[in-house]
C-alpha cells in the first residue's frame, strides 16, 4: 500500500510540473499572439476579421468577438477583392493604449501591408470597448519592393525608440524606425535587414523565392535582443514543414547571432522548436513574460488531426550560456 501511494504521489507530482510548463491546449489557431489585461489572457490569431480567445489560466480559452466586422476601408486599395481574412496580428499596450498591428495580404505575393487599430480596453464588456482603425504603417508592392509587409512585431530599444520587425520570404526579414506615434515610419527613414536566407538569383522579382523565412518576434532578455524566427513552410497540413530557430544580438537592429556564431542575415539560425511524428510542422511563435515566468507561443500541425492547426503554449527556459530551450 505504502508503495502504490508514493507512486501515486509521484504521478501527482509530474503531472503538477509537467502542467507548470506545458499547456495542452484544442483550439485551432494560426500565428498567436497574446497579452494580459488584469486577470484575463487575450490570444490573437490569423482569421475573418482577426480571432480573438480569452482565458483566466491558459487553459480553457473562450471565443471572442472578432476584431473588424467588415474589413478595413483601406484594404481594398491594397489587396483588391480581399476577403477580411487577416493574418498575423501583434498586440502592445503602450502609454494606456493597446496597438494591434495586423498583415493584409494576398496569398504568396507581396501584394501586402500592415495596419494598425487600437484601443483603451481589450474587455469586450467594457462600455469604453471600440477599435479605431489607424490605417495603414507599411506597404509592400510587386515589383518594386523585394520584402513582403506581413507578421509584424513592435519593439522598443533601450531608449524607449520604436521598431517595427516584419517580413515573409523575398530578401528576408526587416526591421524599421516608427515615430512615437507608433503608426507611422520615422523621418530620415532607418530599415535593416535581420534575417535572410539564400534566395535563387534568377527567381523574378515578384516570386516569394526559395529563402523559406518569416515571422520575427524580438524579445528582451538577458542583457540580449532575442530573435525567433520561422523557416521553411506553414499552411500546408501534412506537407507544412515549419520550425523556429533563434539569434541574438546586444543591440536591436543587430547582427543577430546563433550559437555558432553564425549571422542571422547569413543564413544562420540556431534551431529551438521542429515538428516530430506527432507534428507535422511548428511555428510563428510569439514570445512573453507573464507573472515571472517566460512563455513561448507557437501553433503546430497535429498529425493525429489532419494537420488541424492547435495552439501551443510552453515555459521557456534559459541555458548556462543565456539561451532558450523548452
Amino acid at each position: 500500500m505504502k508503495l502504490r501511494k508514493h507512486i501515486q504521489l509521484l504521478y501527482s507530482l509530474l503531472i503538477l510540473l509537467i502542467g507548470t510548463s506545458t499547456f495542452a491546449q484544442d483550439i485551432t489557431v494560426h500565428d498567436p499572439v497574446m497579452i494580459k489585461q488584469k486577470d484575463t489572457y487575450y490570444l490573437y490569431c490569423t482569421g475573418k476579421g482577426i480571432s480573438v480567445f480569452s482565458s483566466k489560466e491558459l487553459k480553457n480559452w473562450t471565443k471572442q468577438p472578432q476584431i473588424f466586422t467588415e474589413k478595413p476601408l483601406w484594404v481594398d486599395a491594397v489587396v483588391p477583392g480581399f476577403d477580411n481574412h487577416i493574418w498575423a496580428p501583434d498586440i502592445t499596450f503602450h502609454n494606456n493604449i493597446y496597438y494591434l498591428y495586423y498583415s493584409v495580404s494576398a496569398f504568396a505575393k507581396n501584394t501586402s501591408a500592415i495596419g494598425v487599430t487600437t484601443n483603451t480596453t481589450l474587455d469586450p464588456k467594457d462600455p469604453a470597448y471600440k477599435w479605431v482603425d489607424q490605417g495603414i504603417v507599411i506597404q509592400s508592392i510587386p515589383n518594386r519592393d523585394l520584402w513582403n509587409a506581413i507578421d509584424p512585431n513592435l519593439t522598443f530599444d533601450e531608449n524607449k525608440t520604436p521598431w517595427l520587425a516584419f517580413g515573409s520570404f523575398w530578401e528576408g526579414l526587416k526591421m524599421v524606425k516608427l515615430n512615437p506615434d507608433l503608426k507611422s515610419i520615422a523621418q530620415p527613414q532607418e530599415w535593416h535587414t535581420i534575417a535572410k536566407r539564400k534566395r535563387t538569383f534568377e527567381l523574378a522579382d515578384s516570386d516569394p523565392g526559395d529563402g523559406a523565412l518569416e515571422a520575427p518576434f524580438i524579445f528582451k532578455k538577458n542583457g540580449y535582443y532575442y530573435q525567433f524566427l520561422s523557416w521553411d513552410l506553414c499552411c500546408r497540413g501534412e506537407k507544412s514543414t515549419y520550425k523556429v530557430v533563434v539569434g541574438r544580438s546586444k543591440t536591436i537592429t543587430g547582427p543577430y547571432l546563433d550559437k555558432e556564431g553564425k549571422s542571422l542575415t547569413e543564413g544562420g539560425g540556431t534551431l529551438l522548436i521542429q515538428g516530430d511524428k506527432n507534428w507535422f510542422g511548428a511555428g510563428h511563435n510569439s514570445t512573453y513574460t507573464f507573472d515571472g515566468k517566460d512563455y513561448i507561443i507557437y501553433h503546430a500541425y497535429d498529425a493525429k488531426q489532419n494537420g488541424r492547426p492547435l495552439l501551443q503554449i510552453k515555459q521557456l527556459q534559459w541555458d548556462a550560456d543565456l539561451w532558450p530551450k523548452l
